[in-house]
């Protein structure tokens, strides 16, 4: 089991150039990648993306990459063309004006373009140095992703334990509750009847009562959706919402087995269980 939640952090320094990236998450319900390079490495933002959406199923995931450049690998060139367009329409500019004065360097260095500095990008070089960064930020990443996932995992398991307890212990009030049911029926009849009571009546209605207050079915249900859960847990790979689907119907078993119950303590009992259930899908969100 992993969390959603998780950090990683990693950084590359020479003469030249330094490196820092930054890698964390969120719960989501799906995976969403935010990534930030500088601008000029634009080009890599698809190996990045395409390396974390590989290995990550959901979350919020954003990672940051800082890049300082201590020497940086600059061209400087002339723009020719501009320089010769340029020269023609100042000397076309002084003949229309009737200036005698001639065209100075000074003149054309005012002119913004003329002279290009262009950074001498490698893609491939910096995809060198990135690559390694984003192995180990990641391998940090999951490190905390599964130490919290594991953490989470026993308190779903300490939970898991109260619904087991709990069921078990509705499990054995069968009994109490159909003797209470009994109890209560002839009471009714009696009240209303007296001595006039029909046996055979009271046994029937009493059949009926014990049908619909019936919780054999649902004890049986819990009890496999328990076992599901367990087995689902122990997988590896991204189970957050097969276990969340399975909470669900442990909520449905649960919640039947209260709309049919006539013990308080039965009662209470479903009340633990519903409880545990809502903790446990509170963890649930942020289980990857």
């Amino acid at each position: 089991m992993k969390s959603m939640t998780g950090f990683g952090f990693s950084e590359y320094r020479n003469k030249k150039i330094h490196l820092s990236l930054n890698l964390k998450s969120y719960n989501n319900r799906f995976l969403d990648l935010y990534i930030y390079l500088p601008q000029f490495l634009a080009p890599l933002e698809a190996r990045v993306r395409d390396f974390l959406s590989q290995r990550i199923i959901r979350g919020r995931v954003e990672l940051a990459l800082k890049v300082t450049e201590f020497e940086e690998d600059i061209e400087v060139r002339l723009d020719r063309k501009s320089v010769q367009a340029y020269r023609r329409i100042l000397e076309e500019l002084a003949a229309e004006a009737g200036i005698t004065d001639t065209i100075r360097l000074s003149h054309l260095l005012r002119i913004e373009g003329i002279i290009k500095l262009d950074k001498t990008l490698e893609i491939d070089k910096y995809w060198q140095l990135l690559e390694p960064l984003l192995v180990e930020a990641y391998n940090e990443f999951e490190e905390t992703r599964n130490r919290e996932g594991e953490s989470t995992c026993k308190d779903i398991e300490s939970n898991l334990s109260i619904i087991k307890e709990q069921r078990v212990f509705i499990e054995q009030a069968i009994p109490e509750l159909e003797q209470f049911i009994k109890s209560e029926l002839r009471s009714r009849f009696e009240e209303l009847l007296g001595d006039a009571v029909d046996e055979t009546r009271i046994y029937s209605e009493m059949a009926v009562m014990l049908m619909k207050s019936d919780v054999n079915e649902e004890i049986v249900r819990l009890a496999s959706h328990l076992s599901n859960f367990r087995f689902t847990i122990a997988k590896e790979g991204a189970v957050g919402k097969k276990l969340d689907f399975i909470c669900q119907e442990l909520n449905r078993e649960i919640n039947t087995i209260g709309s049919k119950s006539r013990l308080a303590a039965v009662n209470a009992a479903v009340i633990t269980v519903k409880d545990a259930i809502e903790k446990i899908r509170e963890q649930l969100r942020n289980v990857e």
